[in-house]
């Protein structure tokens, strides 16, 4: 759709008209009476007035010429100052997007194999990465952010809708990098500190975790009721199996611990608490329908607009006024003059 950012400016138009009009009729109307009382005496007149006359162009189309091109000249002017442009229709779709901070458990116990993946055993830390990777690119519209927590809390990506930095940094993520203990209390309370400062109902906190509480200064069920007041829902995730000792490696050996479990009660107060949920991962099927579930819990509404982006014109009309400039130009005999009454020149 055509349209024009500055209409006003075609006022313009009407400029030439209008002296053109008002030179008409003073042409008319006005009289010169010191030319008729004076008379000029000179040996040889008629090539003195030829040396300083003005000749008409030679032809009507020379004439007509010189008023075509003046007058593109000042309409493409005018229309350039109009600035035209072409409105293009864009939909753009836009979606409510949730804030999602994920919290994960990187402390030693995330090395023990109790999950098994075609047939070989895999650290909890191998499934964890594989299974939220995939959940990490399946929110399109929402911003995710990246918490480990080991001995002590640690912001690994803020909020953010890119998902594939946080996936790297996922995918790089080993055991014991922030120690040996477990600061769960300490995890929720950086991650509502990170998401207190975006808009309420959509705060949203995924911890997962694989054992007790055992580091950090904020207990977890305070840190639960600190997160319900911001308006921030918990959804917790036990990773780890039912077995009463646990194949792990430590030291280059693999050896056997029973103390590798997870305090369930806890988790489920956590997730009580905030109006969240609890899950318990027992395999590696168990944790992927975990996610299914949080997808289908928190459903973004969409919305669609259409806006129109504008296409600057400008150029055509100024390059036809350049084009005419050019040509009045190269053929500076073409231009006209008018004889008024007397005699002079208009």
């Amino acid at each position: 759709m055509l349209s024009f950012a500055w209409p006003w400016m075609g006022l313009l138009l009407i400029v030439p008209v209008s002296m053109w009009l008002l030179n008409r009729n003073r042409a008319y109307t006005s009289t010169d009476t010191r030319e008729r009382k004076v008379t000029l005496l000179h040996p040889d007149l008629h090539n003195l007035q030829a040396a300083f006359s003005t000749h008409r162009p030679g032809t009507t189309i020379g004439t007509r010429l010189y008023y075509l091109l003046l007058g593109l000249l000042w309409i493409g002017l005018c229309v350039a100052l109009m600035r035209p442009q072409w409105l293009e229709a864009h939909t753009e779709e836009r979606s409510e997007g949730y804030d999602l901070m994920l919290a994960v458990d990187t402390s030693h116990s995330m090395e023990a194999l109790d999950f098994t993946v075609s047939g070989e055993q895999v650290s909890r830390m191998q499934v964890v990465k594989g299974v939220m990777g995939r959940f990490i690119e399946g929110r399109q519209n929402d911003r995710v952010g990246l918490i480990i927590f080991g001995s002590r809390a640690f912001v690994l990506s803020p909020l953010t809708l890119d998902r594939a930095a946080v996936r790297h940094l996922l995918d790089d993520l080993v055991a014991r990098i922030a120690g040996d203990g477990t600061a769960m209390g300490d995890a929720i309370g950086l991650g509502v500190k990170k998401l207190r400062e975006r808009p309420p109902g959509s705060r949203v906190l995924v911890l997962i975790a694989d054992g007790e509480n055992t580091a950090g200064t904020i207990p977890p069920p305070v840190a639960a009721q600190l997160a319900a007041s911001e308006g921030v829902r918990i959804y917790t995730i036990g990773v780890g199996s039912d077995r009463k000792e646990v194949p792990i490696v430590e030291n280059g050996r693999l050896i056997t611990r029973d103390d590798l479990g997870f305090d369930e009660a806890v988790m489920r107060q956590i997730a009580e608490t905030t109006d969240g949920a609890y899950f318990r991962a027992t395999d590696t099927s168990a944790l992927e329908s975990i996610y299914r579930r949080i997808d289908e819990l928190e459903k973004s509404k969409a919305e669609s607009r259409t806006v129109m982006l504008p296409h600057p014109l400008y150029r055509w009309p100024l390059g036809l006024a350049l084009v005419a400039l050019l040509l009045l130009g190269l053929f500076p005999g073409a231009r006209a003059r008018r004889f008024n009454r007397g005699g002079s020149y208009a």
